[in-house]
């Protein structure tokens, strides 16, 4: 079964860290070596892997996707947010895990970023983890 995490964004455009939630959903699991899938049920946010170091990458994306995708451009769509809907497709909407361990087999610098584009908001993560 799922397990939800609950995560507030605080800015329209924000990459939150929720590595550690993630991770503390493994730990709880007890499993030891499976699969982690962490899925978002959400059509204006979406799930990414990146550095967790320094700050400075998580501005840079934000800057590159409002580039590739500006807020304010010729949509059609009435609610007025399609450059999130678009955002949130480019970054997916799930991800699959290895867990090794009784941890994510993360690299040593990355992190699970959920991806806000509509914010701000409350959003759910949907973790489960499954063993062999």
């Amino acid at each position: 079964m799922a397990q939800q995490i609950e995560v507030r964004t605080r800015s329209h455009d924000e990459l939150v860290d929720i590595s550690d939630q993630v991770q503390q959903v493994v730990r709880r699991s007890g499993v030891k070596t499976g699969l982690c899938h962490v899925f978002v049920p959400h059509t204006t946010a979406g799930l990414t892997f990146n550095e967790n170091w320094d700050p400075a990458v998580r501005r840079d994306m934000l800057m590159a996707l409002e580039k590739l995708v500006p807020w304010d451009d010729d949509y059609q769509h009435s609610e007025g947010n399609s450059a999130a809907h678009v955002k949130a497709s480019l970054m997916g909407s799930s991800h699959t895990l290895l867990v090794e361990n009784g941890r994510l087999a993360l690299g040593t610098w990355q992190g699970i970023y959920l991806a806000e584009f509509d914010g701000p908001r409350r959003r759910r993560v949907l973790v489960s983890v499954v063993g062999e």
